[in-house]
């Protein structure tokens, strides 16, 4: 029998802070964290802004050795998961290290790394790299980090689908708990991609903007990156109940799909598959939801397909769900979007407030959906889908349910 899977523990590092509770005061005062890039040099790239981690200093976290030894994308797992573990309040043995597996997301792995190998070996003219280049650039390095410092010893591993890799992540660990395979997952997702030459890859796609990031407005221009990570705690309901833990909220749902369509171009009907998927595998009707956490990036093709995606799942419904964005607030972190986006999910549906779509300007008719624009909104939700659609058409939905 599937067991029911409560979230135990979250933690976050994003552009408003180093900590969950950062990350849900930005966003339920519906302020954004897109600030001038300073990871580059001016002027470097064609777009100014970004939603980097501020202030962020290795030392404060890790030994200097250690912090060699690891790429910021996984050192940002790291801070994220000691932080989720800690508010959990579980105890790892060696007999629940056996028992706990860790599933955590990231698209493009160590990228400054990668940079700055590079840069020695190409600009430079020097005929060796670092031999700490691997290890710090594999993308799994931010997972194998967290199992070192735990010694979890269960089934560890890193999923890579672009911007759907963290929604994958917690879809895979939350079935892991459900079905028994597993007792406790540390699950999530982690992304430092603020170095020149990705930043340089996004840039010749011409789909960053100029200025902000403003999803679902009719003048939207585009997303904007970020950077940062976030992780939940999962386990059994009854075993979180036992042992008297304060429950963030459930997942109850998981479902997912690819397009089969285009390698960048979103299609309404995978998306749409893949939230249906969910709401049958949470045995939940479509009016049982009450907010959808968009993948709202800010691009035109991408806020008009969701809105189009959503409309054909909920029907007449469509026009009583809250519908925002929060890449609006915290940027568009890649693999760690889903995690980011999680947290602030559970977020909203434990504090009763719905964050906003902020920097919207005027409605598009292609995104005819209550889009809580700019101001957070009081809303007592008792289920809620984020959604996460990724390049390669593949597509991740969670369902989450309010807790007490």
């Amino acid at each position: 029998m599937n067991r029911r899977v409560a979230v135990t523990g979250m933690g976050a590092i994003s552009a408003f802070g180093h900590t969950y509770p950062d990350l849900w005061s930005g966003l339920s005062a519906g302020k954004s964290a897109i600030r001038p890039l300073t990871l580059v040099a001016p002027g470097a790239v064609r777009f100014p802004n970004a939603a980097e981690v501020p202030d962020y200093d290795p030392l404060r976290y890790f030994e200097e050795k250690e912090a060699m030894l690891l790429d910021r994308f996984a050192q940002f797992a790291a801070v994220a998961a000691r932080e989720a573990v800690r508010a959990s309040g579980i105890e790892f043995s060696p007999e629940l290290g056996e028992r706990t597996a860790i599933v955590l997301g990231c698209s493009g792995g160590g990228k400054s790394t990668e940079d700055d190998g590079f840069h020695h070996l190409y600009a430079l003219r020097e005929p060796r790299v670092s031999p700490l280049t691997i290890a710090r650039a594999m993308s799994n390095a931010g997972a194998s980090r967290v199992s070192l410092e735990y010694r979890i010893t269960g089934p560890v591993y890193t999923i890579s689908t672009a911007c759907s890799s963290a929604n994958h992540a917690l879809g895979q660990a939350f079935r892991m708990v459900r079905s028994g395979e597993v007792e406790v997952a540390i699950a999530g997702g982690s992304e430092a991609p603020l170095s020149l030459g990705f930043l340089k890859a996004w840039e010749a796609m011409r789909v960053v903007s100029p200025d902000t990031c403003r999803p679902f407005s009719r003048d939207r221009r585009g997303l904007i990156l970020g950077e940062g990570a976030a992780v939940l705690v999962l386990e059994p309901l009854e075993r979180a109940r036992a042992r008297g833990a304060t429950i963030v909220g459930e997942i109850t749902g998981f479902g997912m799909s690819s397009d089969a369509h285009h390698i960048t171009q979103p299609s309404a009907l995978g998306a749409a598959r893949a939230m249906r998927a969910a709401l049958v595998d949470a045995q939940l009707a479509p009016e049982a939801v009450g907010y959808v956490n968009a993948h709202g990036t800010g691009t035109l093709a991408n806020d008009a397909t969701e809105a189009e995606a959503i409309r054909a799942v909920f029907g007449e419904h469509a026009q009583k769900l809250l519908v925002s964005s929060t890449k609006s607030m915290h940027g568009h972190a890649l693999g760690a979007a889903g995690a980011l986006e999680a947290a602030a999910t559970l977020g909203a549906l434990q504090r009763d407030l719905i964050p906003p779509t902020a920097n919207f300007t005027a409605p598009d008719p292609a995104c005819d959906l209550d889009v809580v624009p700019n101001t957070p909104r009081a809303a007592q939700i008792e289920c809620a889908i984020s959604n996460s659609f990724a390049f390669g058409g593949l597509n991740a939905v969670l369902v989450f349910r309010k807790w007490g």
